[in-house]
């Protein structure tokens, strides 16, 4: 069933709803990825780092990011993003690199549909193409946390573990749950929490047999 929050070591992770994640330390800072005012409830305005992985409306949304920015947060988004409506300051992401933020060691890697897969627009390209989206590879407090964003499994995608894997399950825009389970036992995290599904019609899936199919494999699943 569903819950509310859950906890991994130091951190607690909410999924506010689609692709938007709260999470906070044991030391109280707290971060945000890729808020979005569709799914906030209120304006909590306690977010010390607000991370932006591409510019779709759902993933980009200037007036959420005010919402859940505090005066003082440290705003780090893809540099492929104009972010020039903002009254912060930004610090920008590679699409691969190695960078700090606000203490939190971030390692970008390129987020994209294959363009001879399945998930194309209806002129025959990908919905998302190459060097448009980053994923987001986090360390906070010795846990690893990946956000792939709005992508399908790509090669690249093999060098990558983390300790908590946060994948896109809806498929159309992105992989769907099957790629995501096969994503996951690649990335072979201690628990997954899936997101980007079952907002709109498009990307309605069964996130429960998502769960199932990786607790054969001994695989934590939570759906929030």
């Amino acid at each position: 069933m569903p819950v509310d929050s859950v906890d991994y070591e130091t951190l607690t992770f909410e999924r506010l709803g689609h692709a938007s994640v709260r999470l906070e330390t044991d030391d109280g800072l707290v971060v945000y990825v890729d808020p979005w005012g569709e799914v906030l409830a209120d304006e909590p305005g306690d977010g010390d780092v607000v991370f932006v992985t591409h510019d779709d409306m759902d993933h980009y949304d200037p007036d959420a990011l005010e919402a859940v920015a505090a005066t003082d947060a440290t705003i780090a988004a893809y540099e492929g993003v104009d972010t020039s409506d903002l009254s912060f300051e930004v610090i920008d992401l590679p699409l691969v690199g190695e960078t700090t933020v606000a203490g939190i060691d971030v390692r970008t890697v390129p987020a994209y549909n294959d363009p001879e897969g399945d998930h194309l627009d209806e002129d025959g390209g990908p919905f998302h193409a190459e060097g448009e989206v980053i994923g987001l590879l986090l360390a906070l407090e010795g846990t690893t946390v990946f956000f792939p964003s709005d992508t399908d499994f790509l090669p690249h995608h093999e060098s990558i573990s983390a300790d908590v894997f946060v994948p896109p399950i809806g498929g159309h825009f992105t992989m769907d749950r099957r790629e995501a389970a096969a994503f996951a036992r690649s990335v072979d995290p201690d628990l997954v929490l899936p997101e980007h599904y079952d907002t709109f019609d498009p990307i309605e899936t069964d996130a429960e047999a998502f769960a199932d199919d990786l607790a054969a494999d001994g695989i934590r699943v939570e759906l929030f």
